[in-house]
């Protein structure tokens, strides 16, 4: 059981993990070894609540398919536990982060005083370069 939140777990069934070699350095070893994780969630068929589904699916996120399949790969150790290990971790983060409710922003201006001390450095700035001009005789 991967445990999401309080009320919020996914079974064990409904994750699949795939053992695969992993790129990059690592000697002989590299070729013999499948030691990295491919890991694959199916959003839609899971038995997450109704609402994490929604939001999972909305994330514009390109670890998630466009048939709503959550793809991980985890090759960051060498051995294959801790990969596995490594992977659940970055699926229960992403879940967790489509359910964040992002705080709305509230559109400001600035104020007159603001806008009046903007127009006067740049009226300074404008006779400082005007300044820097030929001398008449």
């Amino acid at each position: 059981m991967l445990k999401i939140s309080n009320n919020v777990t996914i079974p064990e069934a409904e994750i699949e993990w795939q053992a695969i070699r992993a790129q990059g350095a690592g000697g002989q070893n590299v070729n013999k070894v499948a030691s990295a994780v491919h890991l694959r969630f199916d959003i839609g068929a899971s038995s997450l609540p109704e609402f994490y589904k929604e939001r999972l699916l909305a994330l514009s996120d390109r670890r998630i398919t466009g048939d709503g399949v959550v793809v991980i790969k985890a090759q960051r150790f060498r051995t294959q536990e801790k990969n596995l290990d490594d992977a659940l971790e970055r699926l229960r983060d992403l879940i967790q982060s489509a359910t964040v409710e992002r705080k709305k922003r509230k559109p400001t201006k600035p104020s007159k005083a603001a806008r009046n001390k903007r127009m006067d450095k740049k009226t300074r700035h404008g006779q400082t370069k005007a300044l820097r001009g030929k001398v008449q005789p």
